[in-house]
């Protein structure tokens, strides 16, 4: 009498679910390399406002923790932010890339983000488990700014409560990973000296957390599949370089890769082993971009050292 994993004759019946073994062996390396290492994601981008992909980041996100991995979600929410403003009938207005912040729009600001878009993320992520803990950089003094005036024609510009980031402190971040818990932190941040709270960069304040954290990586989700080799003539994608080859290209990149970019350059010249900007778009990038060979997205990682003529230092 054969049993059920044998042929009549002895020989071994094919498993149809045969292939996801291998896809969990294929993955076996790399769950190792990974194993309690901290992880940064900027959360960001069409990511943030399809249905699908935001549960498809929840998962990947979840499946990262159950991996043993550590990770750390930063969001903004541009989108959300200006279609409050606009309900209220007050304008979005922008200069040198940033969102000119009014504390009328502050005020916006603080309520999308702490109210509504973190909310949202983390009501996705604890329906996978009670994982998930929201606060603002102005918790624990976890983010602090001074006020951020950019350059335009050579001249300072007042953009309102826009903060530049001076300082951050890990303790509860790292308290809740200790726990166990996904800590979501909102781009917001505490004045260094005036008593405000400041707007600031998502990209930037997911690059100053994982240089602060000594991630293993940062990995910032975006819309496009990576920094292009000769954008707009090429659409090819750099898939790795180092510091010092992306510092050289910062001043031919568009607009809007520029803080996403130096917050890479900051985060592996701050100790972050790698960053990653990856597409968005496609769902479960996460985990092809961890877990995978292949990779999706562009990596930059740290210069290598000085040779040394094959002596110890």
């Amino acid at each position: 009498m054969s049993t059920p994993s044998t042929r009549p004759g002895g020989s071994p019946r094919k498993h149809t679910a045969l292939p996801k073994a291998e896809i969990l062996i294929e993955a076996l390396p790399w769950l190792t390399r990974h194993h309690g290492k901290t992880v940064v994601i900027k959360f960001g981008g069409n990511a943030m406002v399809n249905d699908e992909l935001k549960a498809a980041f929840a998962q990947d996100v979840v499946f990262l923790r159950h991996a043993g991995l550590r990770p750390v979600v930063v969001h903004g929410g541009g989108p959300q932010i200006s279609a409050q403003l606009d309900k209220q009938g007050l304008v979005s207005e922008f200069k040198a890339g940033l969102r000119v912040t009014t504390p009328e729009a502050m005020d916006v600001v603080r309520m999308v983000l702490a109210g509504q878009v973190q909310r949202e993320l983390v009501g996705l992520l604890n329906q996978h488990g009670p994982h998930a803990v929201g606060l603002t950089g102005e918790d624990a003094h976890t983010i602090t700014a001074v006020k951020h005036q950019p350059q335009i024609d050579g001249e300072l510009v007042d953009i309102g409560r826009v903060g530049e980031i001076t300082r951050i402190d890990t303790g509860a971040i790292e308290a809740l990973l200790d726990d166990g818990r996904i800590p979501v932190v909102s781009s917001i941040a505490r004045a260094e000296d005036d008593g405000h709270i400041y707007n600031v960069n998502a990209d930037t304040a997911a690059a100053a957390l994982a240089a602060a954290l000594r991630a293993e990586t940062l990995m910032v989700l975006t819309d496009v599949e990576g920094l292009y080799e000769d954008w707009p003539h090429s659409d090819e994608v750099i898939s790795r370089l180092t510091a010092s080859e992306l510092e050289a290209l910062l001043p031919e990149l568009a607009s809007g890769m520029v803080p996403k970019m130096e917050g890479c350059l900051h985060a592996v010249r701050g100790g972050v082993t790698t960053a990653r900007v990856i597409d968005g778009r496609v769902q479960h990038s996460i985990l092809l971009e961890i877990f995978t060979d292949e990779g999706i997205g562009t990596m930059v990682v740290p210069d290598p050292p000085e040779a040394t003529g094959g002596k110890t230092p």
